[in-house]
């Protein structure tokens, strides 16, 4: 009885994992090969050439850099700290002696057996556990910017401004990753109270996260045959 009551668990949560991880492909081969028709590839090369232009003009900018940095430092360890919170609490219960699927049995679809709950935890667990490492990892470049980017030029000699972006824009992946996993918990949150809505949810989240991450239109260009460009001929790679 256990084994029908997990067909749903077995067919719906993969095929919502299945689509998130096809939607996030066919983004990353996009940012690839357009870049300017996605608001990553963009953003990376904004992010390049306010790089150049900070160290180009350093005296006059260097707070300016130092404060922009510091907030995707509180961004980045606001996220990390929700995600070590929330490690923290499903930790709790999985070493509690209380049952929580009892309540459930009877009201929602799929399996609640022990090995189930205890498998929907520990995947929990691991995807807010592996979304802390990446905002981490995301604050340990950023910091490192944070010195590199009021070097002085005259006295700089590995520390290129090319250099500089490079580390800026690992941590800002690091970032989007761990925003990325993050996003991807909230269904599975769901597949407690039942693998309908893990699939539903999945779904519906596919859609809202295009309208993020495609750009419309021909927005991204300038008069001077757009940004990306520019930052290609500046010897800047987009992504």
């Amino acid at each position: 009885m256990e084994w029908r009551k997990s067909y749903l668990d077995l067919m719906l949560v993969p095929c919502g994992l299945l689509l998130s991880i096809l939607y996030h492909g066919w983004l990353w081969h996009k940012v690839r090969t357009q870049p300017k028709s996605t608001i990553i590839g963009i953003n990376a090369a904004g992010r390049r050439l306010w790089v150049l232009a900070i160290m180009k003009d350093n005296d006059k900018k260097n707070i300016l850099a130092v404060q922009t940095l510091r907030n995707t430092i509180m961004g980045a360890s606001l996220m990390a700290t929700t995600s070590i919170l929330l490690c923290s609490g499903l930790a709790a219960i999985l070493s509690s002696t209380y049952s929580i699927k009892k309540p459930l049995n009877d009201t929602v679809y799929g399996s609640h057996g022990e090995f189930m709950m205890a498998l929907k935890y520990v995947t929990l667990f691991m995807i807010f556990l592996f979304s802390f490492l990446c905002h981490s990892l995301s604050i340990r470049f950023v910091n490192q910017v944070n010195f590199l980017i009021n070097t002085p030029q005259d006295l700089a000699v590995v520390m290129t401004p090319e250099y500089v972006a490079h580390l800026l824009e690992k941590g800002f992946i690091l970032n989007t990753v761990g925003n990325r996993l993050f996003y991807a918990a909230l269904p599975l949150l769901l597949w407690i109270l039942g693998p309908v809505l893990v699939f539903l949810c999945s779904i519906t989240m596919i859609p809202i996260l295009y309208s993020h991450d495609i750009v419309y239109g021909d927005v991204n260009k300038d008069k001077n045959g757009g940004q990306i460009e520019e930052v290609r001929e500046k010897g800047f790679t987009v992504v």
